[in-house]
């Protein structure tokens, strides 16, 4: 039998924030404006007040969400959709079992730090931590079947366009035989729910105004895509054959505090502020649908809540953002300009991305509520706090105008305006 090692009992050594490395980042991002703090505020006022009970979307009736206490498998916990989404749960009274494998792709120390971050918050009474492999089929097994798991919420694979084309037999193996793992196991022991991270790639180079759920995704341009994919026609089978009911999470380019250090907004971020070149592949004009991490857990959550014999939904922001955009507000938000090398566009990489949220939010009343500009000062103020690095003037005079404060409630997040004193700042007013 496996072993399974449950972590955590104690505390961990202090650990520090890892150094990027100093490989090439690409992004894109939308040429659609970025919607205002205004608009983003009266949405999620809207939504606090929104009654899905005679909700359909395309002939599916709406659920209201699911009460009571719930034991979660999040795998890939130890990651940044992952901690994110498990903080949320535990924050509301689920217990949590995480199960991350703490490979290498990038820093185990940050992933370490993701999980000492939770014990430290909530304790160890409702958080456990398993260091494994979800193809390995003994110790899935046992904890679903020791831990009495209720829903699951399957966060772990490997992730990256790029790596992807190069290494093609290790994203099958994580992405596509984890997943039909998960499945069976969660087949077999009945779980209420299984909620499980697709992504935007599988549009691949779709021409669509926005990218909607109901677009053919048959033509994926990488590896990993084409993983993601199959992962939704595995739970489509799995809840047909076995009424396990699947929901998949198309994740648009998902960023926020204590982001992956692989990815563009923390790499733009450091090697801005550090004076670093930074490299840009294609002319600016590529897009991407950036969207901060509170808005995604909370898309999330709300899928666990609800759970749907099989849906995929998109979550994004609805907006996107170009890559000259992008570059423009780190600028503002870190203080200097960019030392840029511009590149041909990369292998495998899509020119742009936006989703279409109109079914999360008919059918999860899910509504993202923070801007790019917003999320980007969270993500810089994040990184400054870490790295020992004074704020810009736009961060400080950006947090007094700051109009959302996560507050944990059952079925998703709400915010609310924040007030911040001029002490809080360390301004003189």
């Amino acid at each position: 039998m496996s072993k399974v090692e449950l972590r955590l009992e104690g505390t961990l050594a202090p650990i520090t924030q890892p150094q990027p490395n100093d490989d090439a980042v690409s992004v894109s991002s939308d040429s659609f404006s970025d919607d205002s703090d205004e608009e983003l505020l009266a949405r999620a006022r809207k939504r606090r007040k929104f009654d899905q009970s005679t909700v359909t979307y395309n002939g599916v009736q709406a659920l209201q969400p699911t009460k009571g206490r719930k034991t979660v498998l999040v795998t890939g916990g130890a990651g940044f959709i992952g901690s994110h989404t498990a903080d949320h749960l535990l924050t509301r009274g689920d217990s949590v079992v995480v199960i991350d494998e703490l490979n290498d792709y990038y820093s185990t120390t940050l992933k370490r730090a993701n999980i000492a971050h939770n014990l430290t918050k909530h304790g160890p009474s409702n958080f456990k931590f398993v260091e494994g492999d979800i193809c390995d089929e003994e110790l899935v097994e046992r904890i679903f079947k020791e831990e009495g798991i209720t829903h699951v919420c399957h966060l772990a694979a490997r992730a990256g366009v790029r790596p992807s084309i190069d290494d093609p037999q290790i994203y099958v193996h994580s992405n596509v035989r984890g997943t039909t793992n998960l499945l069976a196991t969660a087949a077999k022991y009945k779980v209420q729910n299984f909620v499980f991270a697709s992504s935007s790639s599988v549009y691949g180079g779709s021409k669509s105004t926005y990218f909607s759920e109901s677009d053919a995704v048959d033509n994926p341009v990488s590896p990993y895509a084409a993983t993601k994919k199959a992962c939704e026609l595995l739970a489509h089978t799995y809840s047909h054959l076995y009424d396990l009911p699947c929901t998949g999470l198309r994740f648009f380019t998902v960023y926020g505090e204590r982001g992956r250090p692989d990815m563009a907004p923390f790499k733009f971020v450091d090697r801005i502020t550090k004076g670093k070149e930074m490299l840009q592949f294609g002319d600016g004009s590529s897009s991407r649908d950036y969207t901060y991490i509170s808005d995604i857990v909370d898309g999330t959550v709300r899928a666990i809540d609800r759970p749907y014999k099989y849906q995929v939904f998109n979550l994004g922001k609805g907006s996107g953002t170009t890559l000259m955009e992008f570059i423009s507000i780190v600028e503002e938000m870190v203080g200097k300009k960019a030392i840029k090398k511009i590149l041909p566009d990369q292998p495998g990489d899509v020119p742009r991305t936006c989703a279409s949220t109109e079914k999360a939010k008919a059918l999860l009343g899910y509504e993202a509520t923070v801007t790019f500009r917003e999320g980007m000062r969270r993500t810089v103020k994040d990184y400054n706090a870490r790295n020992g690095f004074k704020d810009s003037r736009a961060v400080l005079e950006g947090e007094k105008m700051a109009p959302y404060e996560a507050d944990v409630k059952q079925g998703g997040m709400k915010r609310m305006p924040k007030i911040v004193s001029s002490a809080e700042l360390g301004l003189c007013m």
